[in-house]
């Protein structure tokens, strides 16, 4: 299969990108765009992409006759919306990185136009691909709890995957991309209601950036770790600890293209990721709880939290039959029969980022293109609806008001309709 890329980042080269590296029979990527030229000529190097076919802005890729057969966008959050919706004109087969789009309105214009063109568009939820997410819909499917009736679910980020990314990185002004409940908990949001299966009613949620400013800054520190910052040695968040080598490894090679030290030092002298965690320009929260009331009255309890050591989600399903608790670092799942039986899974693991659900997502995109199947697992259509859950849970962290979602989007496409 021939594919172009939008968007030669971390998501883009490594997820993606290496796929074809490692599976060249199965897909071929012929054209890239992506401004920042470093990270271009990087993608395309690697791929044997010729001097033609590296452009520097997406209008320049799209603006041509159709060039191959599947498109995958992977640039920043607020860059989605135009390239997507000029590639479903234009007839591509489209991987869309999630979200969507920041907007609610742009995201349930992207759906109805993937509807209206009949096109294969497979938005990145890749938790739903997961072996490990794929047994735990198994097991519920099969009714082994019995019906479910309350859920509880913990995202736990992680202290520096929350720095790295949330405070110093990308996605840490809401602004410059996309709430925190959107950005990354739209997986969360996501795998809950394709869990539950029955339509989600009403949101409401609480969360604030408590911690990562500047009146919570050490004495002695600087705007930058390596500026003499006298409480660097000992800051678990120290630039240097994290990014100061020659591995190309996660998540120093966001830093800098090349994994040179000399590269990395001018990033992290220069660049956004040498700043003081309590000194940048961030607005996103760093935990935020979510309650969601579905059909059926079965309620969830879902935490998004900075303040974990590690990064993983756990969680317990509690059904009328019994319980499931699971941890999917652990890759353990526990049902408890309320019988008295207990059973203990381990799911089938594959290689690959998001517990090898980089890897499967790309395998279904690929096999679908091939058999010209539309019926992705995770649709504009069936993705938007779980967006909207996520821009629910902000609107009601914003207003504290519970949002009846059925309103809500009502709401929404009076306002697409007058847009």
């Amino acid at each position: 299969m021939k594919a172009a890329l939008i968007g030669a980042g971390s998501r883009g080269f490594y997820a993606y990108g290496s796929y074809a590296l490692q599976y060249p029979h199965e897909i071929e990527f012929i054209a890239v765009a992506e401004p920042d030229k470093e990270k271009r000529e990087k993608f395309a190097e690697a791929h044997g992409i010729p001097e033609n076919m590296r452009f520097e802005d997406w209008p320049d890729l799209l603006d041509q006759e159709r060039v191959c057969e599947a498109l995958l966008i992977c640039s920043p959050d607020r860059d989605h919306y135009k390239p997507v919706m000029r590639a479903i004109e234009k007839g591509y087969s489209i991987l869309l990185e999630k979200p969507m789009s920041p907007s609610p309105i742009e995201t349930l214009a992207i759906a109805e136009a993937a509807k209206k063109h009949d096109t294969l568009l497979s938005v990145c939820h890749v938790m739903r691909y997961a072996p490990f997410y794929q047994s735990l819909k198994e097991v519920i499917d099969r009714k082994v709890i019995g019906d479910i009736v309350s859920v509880q679910w913990n995202e736990n980020v992680g202290y520096f995957h929350q720095a790295h990314s949330f405070v110093r990185g990308n996605w840490r002004n809401s602004k410059e991309s996309s709430p925190m409940i959107l950005q990354k908990s739209c997986h969360d949001m996501d795998m809950l209601a394709w869990l539950i299966g029955t339509e989600c009613k009403s949101v409401s949620s609480y969360g604030s950036l408590t911690y990562f400013k500047e009146e919570n800054a050490p004495e002695g520190s600087t705007h930058r770790c390596l500026d003499g910052c006298k409480v660097e040695k000992e800051c678990p968040y120290s630039a240097a600890k994290w990014y100061l080598h020659d591995r190309d490894v996660w998540p120093a090679n966001v830093v800098s293209a090349s994994p040179s030290i000399e590269s990395r030092l001018k990033a992290i002298q220069e660049g956004p990721y040498g700043r003081c965690v309590y000194r940048c320009d961030n607005d996103v929260v760093d935990h935020q709880v979510v309650n969601l009331l579905f059909d059926g009255d079965v309620t969830v309890s879902f935490t998004m939290t900075a303040f974990t050591k590690e990064t993983y989600r756990n969680f317990k399903i509690m059904g009328t039959k019994g319980e499931i608790t699971g941890h999917d670092a652990d890759n353990e799942l526990i049902i408890k029969h309320f019988t008295g039986k207990k059973e203990v899974i381990h799911p089938p693991t594959v290689n690959g980022g998001h517990m090898g659900a980089d890897t499967s997502i790309m395998q279904d995109f690929i096999n679908r293109v091939r058999t010209k199947d539309k019926g992705t697992l995770t649709s504009a259509r069936v993705s938007s609806q779980s967006h909207l859950i996520a821009f629910a849970a902000e609107e009601s962290r914003l207003s504290g008001a519970t949002i009846e979602l059925k309103k809500y989007i009502e709401e929404l496409e009076k306002a697409k309709e007058n847009a």
